[in-house]
């Protein structure tokens, strides 16, 4: 088995946790202090071991896409977490499964990297099972995600960030390609909380305080810790194998996110998705 895929069901796990432990944090809290707690533990843990990283050749491509890409991904990560708190989950992550169908033309473009017929295959049916998993749940059905584009904010929200997501994930792999995975992310991930950091305050401002008294701080701790792994593992595994196969693997956090919305928010998951989506991460694996 290559190494890629557990780093990067190992990167699902942790998403799908920082996700739905930031859901619960999200309650009546602002989600923009949220967000900023969510990503802010990176700062020390990627900038303290940059000075004994080995400095690789940095040419104009890295200065590029990290240009690029941080106010992309600043961008994204707001509307992701504005997604989770205003609109349900089971209207939401389904959006998300867009993101491995545009990197099956974006990496091309930007990278040059060619999909086999049968890892194309593999992400049409990872994308399926994804969009059906928390889809058929309520009255308006199958559709629901879809329709729910014309009157919920967060649905929306999350369109967008698929969108996004499909960019900054080929440029991410374009400047490891030009660097390193750890130079990568001991720079751009401190960078990214710097660029958050004059917005969140500026959209929090009075809260900063009592979030420390009113265990808005501690809510955000879990999550953090979940997120910062989620990044540490991606970097590492998006850099060996193609984007679009290692983004649709990591949409197995669907699954995971089915199972804590059973425990933790008491609702009910789908086999059939479930299968579908395993079948298409056993033909990117075997056949990609």
């Amino acid at each position: 088995m290559p190494l890629w895929f557990p780093l990067t069901v190992l990167s699902a796990f942790f998403l799908a946790t920082s996700d739905a432990t930031t859901k619960r944090a999200l309650t009546g809290r602002n989600e923009y202090l949220v967000t900023w707690l969510r990503i802010v533990p990176t700062l020390p843990l990627f900038l303290i071991p940059l000075p004994f990283i080995p400095v690789p050749k940095l040419g104009d491509d890295f200065y590029f896409c990290i240009m690029t890409g941080l106010p992309l991904e600043a961008v994204a990560i707001i509307l992701y977490t504005k997604a989770l708190k205003l609109s349900p989950l089971s209207l939401t992550l389904p959006l998300l499964s867009l993101t491995p169908l545009l990197l099956l033309v974006v990496p091309y473009l930007l990278l040059g990297e060619r999909i086999s017929p049968t890892g194309g295959a593999g992400i049409m049916l990872i994308a399926l099972g994804g969009y059906l998993l928390n889809t058929g749940r309520g009255e308006t059905g199958i559709l629901a995600p879809l329709k729910a584009l014309a009157r919920e904010k967060g649905a929306l929200c999350m369109l967008a960030v698929a969108a996004i997501y499909s960019v900054t994930s080929t440029l991410g792999k374009r400047a490891i390609a030009a660097s390193s995975p750890l130079f990568f992310a001991a720079v751009y991930l401190p960078l990214l909380v710097l660029v958050l950091t004059p917005v969140a305050l500026y959209k929090s401002r009075g809260e900063l305080g009592p979030a420390l008294r009113n265990g808005t701080v501690n809510a955000a701790l879990l999550p953090a810790v979940c997120y910062t792994l989620q990044a540490l593992t991606h970097v590492y595994a998006v850099n060996m194998t193609n984007v679009a196969y290692m983004i649709a693997v990591k949409r197995l956090s669907l699954l995971f996110g089915v199972l804590y919305g059973h425990y933790l928010f008491k609702e009910q998951g789908g086999i059939v998705s479930t299968l579908i989506m395993l079948a298409g991460v056993f033909l990117i694996v075997t056949g990609g």
